[in-house]
């Protein structure tokens, strides 16, 4: 037991998910027996939605340091992550668009789960993201309009400046707090997985397996295409260098992203490529990196563009425009306010369904899904940083490309 607990979240994870298979097939009435565990985990989870979002959110926007300084470096980059992400987002719901995984079945859902579908209409939709009464918001999780609220105090308290300070320091603990107390829950998550997946096992089906081997497909398929299309196109339009010299030059973050799934073990190795092999300064990649390393997550932003389709389709929503609004917009914001935690994806994908207002039934399967995404996640996250970063530095004329075009 104690070898177990020295191991990494996501290996004690895996082993309550195998663990989990293994209740559900040889023993259905031991699985229906835990399954009360697998309940107190997802009530845990939506326990953290509401606070976690509204810190990390509000919290984030104030990181991102005085107004005005925002309009050189920080405007810049800050704009690259909202577009890339929103344009990640879009390939993910163009990708669910033409595969369509989760049209094959909705047999692992309970009757009693589905939620009706419910006709948007794109005013009414963007409306509603509005809040009349934030503690009503709040109470009832309505996470579109808490999200709006959030982002409009983080911006208001960044305007303020030094008048607020102890106020915006109150957002940073209460911020750490909540992550901490994310770390709590996570730390519970093998054996809330292990019950959930006992649970889902005992009426799962082929075809459902082959919708969700579909996504993953789907998912790695599209990080490849950012990966080594859009990416490449960026930095030739935008920084005029070459992107085969640039794919080069990066190789070595990009290993240590695929290897180690940890934007933070990366980020040490991106500021050293950043300094000794693409010629950029410390005073751009010093603010840009560590900013994309917390807020710049295309990985997840074109997860939840896939997601969402595949939610739909497997709840039986209606896709309509209103509904592809919402999804990009909640692509950008999600991945903006992912707590910076191991095991984030699986919070926030509570997130996104609370949002979307869809059952959490899917939750044991992403759970189970995400160790084979979230290497590709990773390496799109931490790629993107570094593409931003040689834009804003080549555009403001500070890139020295005696060093890109020479170092090694």
């Amino acid at each position: 037991m104690e070898k177990v607990r020295k191991l990494s979240l996501g290996k004690q994870i895996l082993i309550g998910i195998i663990v989990g298979l293994v209740i559900g097939i040889v023993s259905p009435k031991s699985a229906e027996m835990i399954s009360p565990l697998g309940a107190v985990f997802l009530r845990l989870l939506k326990m953290l939605i509401v606070p976690l979002v509204f810190f990390s959110i509000t919290s984030g926007v104030c990181k991102m340091g005085d107004v005005k300084q925002l309009r050189t470096v920080g405007l810049r980059f800050v704009l690259y992550i909202i577009i890339t992400s929103g344009l990640s987002a879009v390939v993910g719901i163009l990708a669910g668009f033409i595969i369509r995984p989760g049209t094959g079945t909705t047999e692992f859902l309970n009757t009693a789960e589905v939620v009706e579908s419910v006709p948007y209409s794109f005013i009414d939709n963007v409306v509603s993201w509005v809040p009349d009464n934030v503690v009503q918001a709040m109470a009832t999780a309505n996470m579109l309009q808490i999200i709006f609220f959030a982002i409009f105090l983080g911006v208001a308290l960044l305007s303020l400046g030094e008048k607020v300070k102890p106020m915006i320091s109150l957002i940073d603990q209460g911020s750490d707090v909540m992550l901490k107390i994310t770390e709590f829950v996570m730390a519970f998550s093998p054996i809330g997985i292990a019950s959930l997946m006992a649970t889902m096992i005992t009426t799962i089906s082929g075809s459902t397996m082959k919708e969700v081997l579909e996504f993953i497909i789907t998912d790695n398929i599209c990080a490849l295409i950012i990966l080594f299309v859009f990416y490449p196109l960026v930095i030739k339009v935008f920084a005029k260098v070459n992107p085969v010299t640039f794919m080069k030059k990066i190789t070595e973050p990009m290993l240590v992203a695929v290897s180690t799934t940890s934007s933070a073990a990366t980020l040490p190795v991106s500021i050293r490529t950043a300094e000794e092999k693409l010629g950029l300064p410390e005073n751009i990649y010093g603010f840009t990196l560590p900013l994309g390393n917390t807020c710049g997550m295309n990985g997840f932003a074109l997860f939840i563009g896939l997601c969402c389709i595949f939610a739909s389709n497997l709840y039986g929503f209606d896709i309509t425009f209103g509904r592809i609004a919402q999804f990009v917009f909640l692509g950008i914001i999600l991945s903006i306010g992912a707590a910076g935690v191991k095991g984030a994806g699986i919070v926030m994908s509570t997130v996104l369904l609370e949002a979307l207002g869809m059952p959490l039934s899917l939750i044991p399967i992403l759970a189970a899904i995400w160790p084979t995404i979230d290497p590709a996640h990773t390496t799109l996250n931490n790629v993107s940083d570094l593409v931003g970063t040689a834009v804003v530095a080549k555009q403001l004329g500070k890139m020295d490309m005696e060093v890109f075009n020479n170092a090694v």
